[in-house]
């Protein structure tokens, strides 16, 4: 039993990244200014799950986000900003 568990452990470690949360602040708001564009950040997720959770904790900040799925992952997914609380909280879609 102990090897099949090492095995998963070693197989989560070594599966590759599959989605990508880019974010950073809301072009509304400026944080600087000198600033003369906005920054963004990318994070990368093995898992759907773990891009939606992050991405939600983004959004509560007020945060602009979009997702996707990362090359060569097929099907390719592209979350665009108008989607992404509907991507990442379905149950948003229940309440609009």
């Amino acid at each position: 039993m102990k090897l099949l568990c090492a095995i998963g452990v070693m197989q989560i470690m070594t599966q590759p990244d599959t989605w990508y949360v880019s974010f950073g602040p809301d072009k509304a708001v400026k944080t600087d200014d000198r600033a003369t564009s906005a920054v963004r950040s990318t994070r990368t997720f093995k898992s759907e799950v773990d891009a939606k959770l992050f991405a939600m904790q983004i959004l509560a900040k007020g945060w602009s986000v979009s997702a996707g799925t990362l090359n060569p992952h097929q099907p390719k997914q592209v979350v665009g900003s108008s989607q992404i609380e509907r991507w990442a909280d379905p149950a948003s879609a229940a309440r609009l």
